[in-house]
This record gives C-alpha cells, structure tokens and sequence, in this order.
C-alpha cells in the first residue's frame, strides 16, 4: 500500500472524470455497481430513492426534490422521477418517514439516463465496486500527500499513525499498534499496510447469501456469484464460470485492447488537434453569424428590435450547443491518451490483484474500451461548425416582419409513412417531410401503449438521427400512438398526426421452408434463403395430362415449415402474390405429415385410369371428410372463410378481399387456430385444431402462386443506438 502511495501521484494523473459520481459530482464514496454497470455513491444511491417516494407522497413538491444539500439531481433525473411516479410503478406504499432503507425498486440511474429494476433486495443486493474505491483512495492520497492520517487510539494530541489494520479497520502509530496488537496474541496474526482510510473487505461476500463468498462467475448476468446461487438462486440455469478463469479472460481482453489504444496514440493526437482546430472555427464563425445578423437587424430599425434580441439568443444557444458537443467529444478523445481518463482508469483497474474484484469491475469496463476503439475508426465531429442556417432573409414586405425568424415559415411536420412503418417481431416506424427544404437535424419520436385503465399518458420518447427507428420490447396483441416531431437548433417542429399500429396476437414464430420433408423440387420452386416458395407447371404435369379424363384436376402441391410448434402461442405472417390462382394455408401435425404428402391426388392416380373401377364423386367425399389438416383456401385476390355449421349460409358473405399480407395465430394451449389481417392485426377466421403432435406450418399450392415468408424487423432497418 505504501508503494502504491509514492507511485500514485503518476498512475492517477488525467484519470478524475472516471472517479465522480454522476450524481453528486464529488469522488466516488462506498461506490455500488448498479444493474446497468454505473457506479453510484451507496448515500446517493439512497438520496436519490428517497427523493423519488418524497416526490410521490408530496405531489412532486419543490422542497422534497431538495432534500439534500448534497446531492445534484438533473432536471432529466427528476423528468424521470416523475414520470414513475405518474405510472405508480417501483414504490411500495405506506413507507415510514423515519425508515432508514428506501423501498422503491426502480432506480433512476444518473449516468445512462434509464430507469433501473434493482430487484426485490433493493440496495441490499448491490454489490461495491471495492476496486473502484482503491483507486478513489489512491487518489486522494495523491491529492492531500501533505495531509497525515493519524492514529484512531492516542490520547489527544494524537500521534500521526504509522500503518493501518485492515481487520480492525482502524489506523495506529507505532506504540498504540503494539499495545493493542501484542506478539503471541491472535491480533498479532492481522494483516497491516501503509497508513490508509480505505478498509475494504479482504473477501468479497455474496449479496444474496451474505455467509457466502463468491466464487463464480455468470456469463449471463456478467456479476459474481457464490454456489448458493448456482444452486438454487436465479442464477441456476445461467452459465458460469470459475473466478479465476473470468479474471484471467477478463484480465486478457483489456490488456489486448489497452495495448492498441496505447499504441493508436498518435491518431488520439491527431484527432485531439482537429477538434481544437473546430473549436476555435466554432468560435470564429458563431461570432460572424451574430455580426451578420445584428447588420441584418439594423437595417429594420426598432421593429425588429425584439426579433434581434430573439435571433442572438438563438445563435448564442445553438453555439454553445456546438461547443458543448465538441468539447465533450475532445474530452472523450481525452481520455483515450495513456495514463488518462478511460486508458488511465483501466490501467489502474489492471493492478487489482483480487480476482473477485476485477472481474465485478472489468466486464464494464472492456465494453468502454471497446466502444472507445470502435469511435477510433470512424471519426466524425459531434457537431457542425458553419452557422449558415441562422442567415436572416431581409427580403420579406413588412407586414410578415412579426413572423420573421431563421427559417421563414418553420420546420415541416413530419408525417409517419403508414406504408413503411409495420408491426411484427418489433415495431417499425418510418416517417417523411412533405417538402425537400429544412429538414430537421434531430427527431423525436414518442409512442405509448393504449389502456383503458391508464387515467394518464405517458409518453415514451426516443431522439433519432434517420427518418426510421426500430422499436423493440412492446407488449403482445396491444395497441400502440405513435407520433414525431422534428428540431432544428433550438426550433421544432409541431407534432406529426399520431398513428395507431397493433402488435401480434402473439410472440413471432421464425421459420423457413423445408426442403426436404415432402418438398416436391419438380413443382415448387424455392428461393436461396428458403423464404419463398413459387409453384411452376413442369414436364411431368404436361406429359401426365395424355391421361387426364374430363372433371379430373391436377395435384395440390405441399410444402411445409422446418420448425414444430410444441406449445404456447405463435404467430407468423407472409404474403400471397395477387396472381396465385389457389393457395391453401394452415398447421399440421407431426403424426399426420406422411398421410399429408401421400394422400394428394396426382395425374398418376388409379382414378384416371377409364377401368381402373374408381367412383370419382365416392372419392371426392372421402378426401374431403379426412384432410389430416386444418387448411383454408385463398387464391384470386380472395380469402374463403370454410364451410363450417356456424359459418354464413350465402356463399358471397364467406368470401373476403385477401390482405396484402396474412398473418396466422396458433394456440397449442386452447387448441385454436386463427386468420388474420397481418397490417391491422384483425381476425378473419378462428377455428379449433387438434394440437396432440408437433404442429408445422403448412402450405398448398396448384397452378401459378407464390407465398414469401414475411422477414422480421431487425436493426438494419435504421435503428440508432446512442450507447456512448
């Protein structure tokens, strides 16, 4: 300990935006390791809590949001603290002014903006970053080297203190360390460093089993745990790993990844420069964008006085803005140089001997380092330098001079393309400006989920950079509003019409068709991916038409899903081409696939042949009481609801216009079977199926049809990630 107090004041330097909370923006004090992997002080953790039950119980109150002195909760931090409050959720009621534990259980993190399920155990099932906290404590030491410890048990004066205990958690001078640490005694045996005001554990304990130590590692979970858990605990079915394995990985990948930032320091450099350089033409070019605008003002006497004064705030804000930006994006680089900031931080994260210690606070961290060498390869500026969007039109007649602003008439409202935006495996929403001038920067998009019971809304915001986003994590069969709005500086647009789009029924099932059960490669032709299927009248169905007789038909060809469906409720979605002439849709059972592919009638059927003694009509009757399936029939831009007993008498109310794209709804629970309308998630038909076996999607087609699997929404759709 005493090494590390002489070699610190070298080892820390650069590296203090990594050691202040985000919360109370002091150094880190008994840090805690929230869910998301943000370290938090343990009493800001507890303020913030407090806060958030205060601002329930006293109606969002201004004196209960300032509590604590202390602590410095964002106006963000509080949005979110009231929104939860609003929803009801994440606090249990009746709360003791006096109780010394927050009981919330959602966790408005300051450093990812999100709100945090910290579980049934609450703060008690957090653990400390105690490696986190050595390095906090190595740099104060580095900071007060001038300042002593002194020693816990001299009588006043006291002496200043020589070494610490790290079992009695206290700090002696030589006598006092004598007198309470005598030679053949048990305490003689104590472990002594340096002089030191952090006692950390010598053994770090599982929060769950507080007897336990830990001695795993959940690769799912990415935190320690002890066998308890593994056992019998949430983690049982989880994949873990030994300690010492996940700090020697663990310990592999950062120094790798280090090392090439180490090595990329010129390019940090470099990169560090540039962002001066935009810096000072930020400055430069805000500066001739305000003197351009007050000549533009001037010249319109004192009816533009107001808008003048209106225009500069603007500019000052957009600059500041900017500047903000790129400052924060040099810092970033900043911190990238060796024995600075993230470098500097992992570098000192790598001293850690203790493998249960590392490996709590390395996970985290590689992923910054990651990220970090990611941001090397694709350097673009975090804002933009030219203020050419503040000019001033001075050519407008003076009765619209009380309209006047940097964009004659404003943004555009953005409208979400219906068309574009669908619903399935997740949400995608797409949205366009009517005209092709002054486009948004930045939009902001909103959705929420439409409940009866909810008195409130509340509203779901999400800022994107591309006119999509794909959304995921939205509820089964529920309706969703979405709307959009877009910002140019510190203008924005009014909010688009809101837009109402219904997820599935049920969670999507994923499949392609098999190729290899029943598949008749003669008649069905299938795409690479195996995500289309299109039948194609070949040579075998014009040579075996020399036998086709009169009222004959030709053969259904089948193809079926690779993956069963065992149990629970599935939905999937494809679309049908308007040319197909017959297309039959629907499940069959695992113990009924053989009777399916060998029970269709084709041109080489006994029935064609004059004497082969066949009743046609008898055998019609049969084929169609013994379908070992439960198919229905489309085909000519129409979908036939079944006859069926309870099905409408009038042959033209059973027939319905086919959907652009048609979407199915097993239930092996309930034994139902449901058609819809895959666009607006509406049920055209339901019946009851026999679900005893492995049920597979099934698929029929005669003459010229096509069917494409619908494709599932994935990220490559636009979906904007700021993890950074």
């Amino acid at each position: 300990m005493e090494g590390d107090r002489l070699e610190s004041p070298v080892a820390i330097k650069g590296i203090e935006r990594e050691l202040i909370c985000p919360a109370c923006k002091e150094l880190f004090t008994h840090p805690l390791i929230l869910p998301c992997q943000h370290n938090v002080c343990h009493k800001c953790v507890k303020e913030i809590l407090f806060a958030f039950e205060d601002s329930l119980a006293d109606g969002g109150s201004e004196s209960s949001n300032q509590s604590s002195p202390r602590i410095k909760i964002s106006s963000s931090s509080m949005d979110r603290i009231d929104r939860i409050s609003r929803s009801g959720f994440g606090v249990y009621t009746g709360r003791k002014r006096n109780s010394l534990t927050p009981r919330s259980s959602l966790f408005p993190c300051p450093g990812c903006q999100r709100d945090i399920d910290l579980g049934e155990r609450g703060i008690n099932g957090l653990f400390r970053n105690l490696t986190l906290e050595t390095i906090v404590e190595r740099y104060r030491q580095a900071a007060r080297a001038a300042i002593a410890i002194m020693c816990d048990f001299c009588k006043p004066p006291p002496q200043e203190s020589t070494k610490s205990c790290m079992d009695c958690s206290a700090s002696y001078c030589n006598e006092c360390f004598k007198i309470h640490h005598p030679w053949g005694t048990v305490k003689a045996q104590h472990e002594y460093v340096g002089p030191t005001t952090n006692f950390r554990p010598k053994i770090l304990m599982c929060p769950e089993h507080e007897m336990e130590r830990v001695n795993m590692y959940c690769e799912i979970c990415r935190r320690p745990v002890c066998h308890l858990c593994k056992l019998g605990g949430c983690h049982a079915n989880h994949r873990v790993t030994t300690i010492s394995t996940a700090y020697k990985t663990l310990k592999e990948k950062l120094s790798k990844d280090i090392e090439y930032l180490i090595s990329k320091e010129s390019q940090v450099k470099a990169r560090i420069t540039q962002l001066d350089l935009l810096l000072k033409e930020t400055e430069c070019n805000s500066e001739r964008a305000k003197e351009e605008a007050s000549q533009s003002f001037e010249k319109l006497s004192h009816v533009l006085e107001e808008k003048k004064s209106a225009a500069l705030r603007a500019i000052e804000a957009s600059k500041n803005l900017r500047l903000e930006k790129l400052q924060m994006q040099a810092e970033e680089y900043q911190g990238l140089l060796e024995n600075n900031g993230l470098v500097g931080y992992a570098q000192e994260v790598l001293k850690e001997t203790d493998p249960s210690c590392f490996v709590q606070t390395a996970k985290q961290l590689h992923v910054r380092i990651q990220k970090a060498t990611e941001s090397l390869k694709s350097f673009k500026p975090a804002a933009e330098t030219t203020f050419e969007d503040f000019v001033v039109d001075i050519a407008k007649q003076e009765e619209i001079l009380g309209d006047l602003s940097f964009h004659p008439s404003g943004l555009e409202i953005p409208e979400i393309n219906e068309e574009q935006s669908k619903m399935y495996n997740k949400a995608l929403i797409s949205w366009e400006c009517p005209g092709k001038t002054d486009s948004a920067d930045i939009y902001v998009l909103e959705y929420h989920k439409l409940d009866r019971e909810e008195e409130s809304t509340t509203w779901q915001e999400i800022e994107v950079c591309s006119k999509s986003k794909v959304i995921s994590d939205l509820d089964d069969n529920s309706s969703y509003a979405f709307r959009v709005r877009g910002y140019k500086g510190s203008i924005s647009s009014p909010w688009s019409r809101e837009v109402i789009l219904r997820t599935p029924p049920a969670p999507v099932f994923s499949f392609l068709f098999d190729d290899k059960c029943g598949y008749n490669s003669e008649h069905l032709l299938l795409n690479p991916g195996r995500t289309s299927v299109e039948s194609r009248a070949g040579f075998p169905l014009l040579l075996g038409s020399e036998r086709m007789q009169v009222g004959c038909y030709t053969t259904l060809d089948y193809i079926i899903g690779d993956t069963g469906i065992a149990k629970g409720q599935h939905f999937w979605a494809f679309h049908v081409e308007a040319y197909s002439y017959l297309v039959k849709v629907g499940v069959v059972s695992s113990n009924k696939i053989q009777k399916l592919f060998h029970n269709t009638h084709d041109v080489t059927s006994p029935r064609y042949e004059q004497d082969s003694g066949h009743d046609s009509g008898s055998e019609d009757a049969f084929f169609d009481s013994s379908q070992p399936f439960t198919l229905v029939t489309l085909g000519m831009k129409k979908f036939f609801i079944p006859t069926t007993p309870a099905a409408p008498k009038d042959p033209a109310s059973r027939i319905l216009p086919l959907p652009s794209c048609l979407g199915i709804c097993l239930d092996c629970d309930k034994g139902k079977l449901g058609f819809y309308d895959a666009g607006s998630m509406k049920c055209l038909y339901e019946c009851e199926v026999d679900c005893s076996g492995i049920m597979y999607p099934a698929f029929a087609l005669m003459g010229g049809a096509a069917v494409h699997l619908e494709e599932a929404v994935t990220a490559k759709y636009g979906e904007y990630h700021d993890d950074i």
